[in-house]
């Protein structure tokens, strides 16, 4: 049985793990995060991610901070985050500190796949780095390739067995080992070198990050124009053949918000991925200001809807909320509270965390910050709100097709 080492085991790493496990490769869990380790060996799933609390209960992954038991083992995914630095510029700290540790532990004969999202050039980094600090030699005595996931989260094992998997490498014995692990997914599978498998993980999101852009800035046109965005979406979209304009939303997480700068930091000049930043990052604000050509947020009780980065995901990280919270504040409200349905704490940045009767009864003014399926529920939203409360829905979640909403015209 070939074994197998997952270092990270957050997000992309755990249900890798568990996939792996489910295919019959032995599977060891190495994370720094004690708190979490003690989660998993509780057998207890840290996150949302379907089917994967139930090979979780069933699972024989041994979770461990202990990174020498890697000489045990076959192959090494490193799924260890890479965010982007103030500066937009890429942090490459966690893969350094995992490689560093792993050079006094590693045997000849085994395989390193690095699975996170990186900046152009770090698969050629690390092999560099591997080869200064050691006596191991790409392609003769170990592997080295780069496999990114692409994965959307709440979705995980479901695209496991279908998406196509991108093999980054530049030597046979890598390809070679990297098709023992993903044979058995019986996916497509495409080899090229190092960069274009780093580029097409990055071009896939931020592909989308532009796609939202456009949709974002149609919105703020509208907007100023004083039109209804979803009146133009319908006539734009309905039967036209050519091209199709998305809903605008506030564009987040951790690999739409991040990984443009990957790209964007190889470039002395603006560009359309710095632009596509610049217009997502602004929408938090356009939707204060939008509310306050309708009511006075001075003193006034305001509900935010949602807290995380995505519909129906408990995952907060790059979650645009918390900007917008915090331009609520500064237009010194009376009272802000939270409803955040898939949070179980009860205060969320210093404000209440309530069930969404609780957290609109009184309310002035209501931004409806994420798309969650609860907050479909229109008629639980009226009957909560008194008449000349202020509803701003960018998401068109009630289904009026109106960004700015009064309850007494509906």
């Amino acid at each position: 049985m070939k074994k197998i080492a997952i270092i990270g085991t957050g997000r992309v790493g755990l249900p890798f793990g568990l996939f792996l496990e489910s295919l019959g490769f032995s599977v060891t869990g190495i994370d720094k995060d004690i708190a979490l380790l003690k989660i998993l060996r509780d057998r207890i799933m840290p996150f949302e991610e379907p089917g994967c609390q139930d090979l979780l209960t069933h699972s024989r992954i041994q979770f461990t901070d202990d990174i020498s038991i890697i000489k045990n083992v076959d192959y090494i995914f490193i799924t260890v985050g890479t965010p982007l630095m103030p500066h937009i510029e890429t942090d490459l700290s966690n893969v350094e500190a995992v490689i560093k540790s792993l050079i006094p532990h590693m045997q000849k004969g085994q395989s390193i796949f690095l699975r996170s999202t990186v900046a152009p050039r770090t698969t050629e980094y690390v092999k560099s780095f591997l080869e200064e600090h050691s006596s191991f030699r790409i392609g003769k005595n170990i592997a080295l390739a780069f496999c990114p996931e692409r994965l959307a989260e709440h979705k995980a094992l479901a695209e496991l067995k279908t998406l196509p998997q991108i093999i980054g490498c530049e030597d046979e014995l890598s390809y070679e080992k990297a098709i023992e692990i993903f044979a058995p997914f019986n996916v497509k599978m495409f080899k090229t070198t190092y960069i274009s498998a780093e580029l097409v993980k990055l071009f896939n999101n931020s592909a989308r990050y532009i796609e939202f852009a456009v949709a974002n800035q149609f919105a703020i046109y509208a907007n100023e124009f004083d039109q209804n965005i979803y009146d133009i979406l319908r006539l734009a979209n309905e039967d036209y053949p050519r091209g199709f304009i998305y809903r605008p939303g506030l564009t987040a997480g951790t690999c739409l918000r991040k990984d443009f700068g990957m790209i964007n930091e190889l470039s002395p000049g603006s560009d359309l991925l710095l632009a596509s930043w610049k217009i997502n990052e602004f929408m938090p604000y356009h939707l204060i200001e939008l509310a306050a050509r309708h009511a006075e947020i001075k003193g006034a009780k305001v509900a935010v809807l949602g807290y995380t980065f995505k519909r129906d995901s408990d995952d907060t990280r790059d979650s645009l909320v918390p900007k917008l919270i915090r331009y609520i504040e500064r237009k010194v409200p009376h009272e802000i509270v939270l409803c955040e349905p898939n949070l179980k704490t009860q205060v969320i940045e210093r404000y209440a965390n309530r069930n969404i009767s609780e957290a609109l009864q009184g309310t002035d003014i209501v931004f409806v910050a994420v798309n969650h399926k609860e907050f479909s529920n229109s008629n639980i939203i009226w009957k909560a709100l008194k008449p000349e409360a202020l509803v701003i829905d960018i998401w068109n979640c009630l289904g009026k097709n109106q960004v700015v909403l009064r309850k007494e015209r509906v």
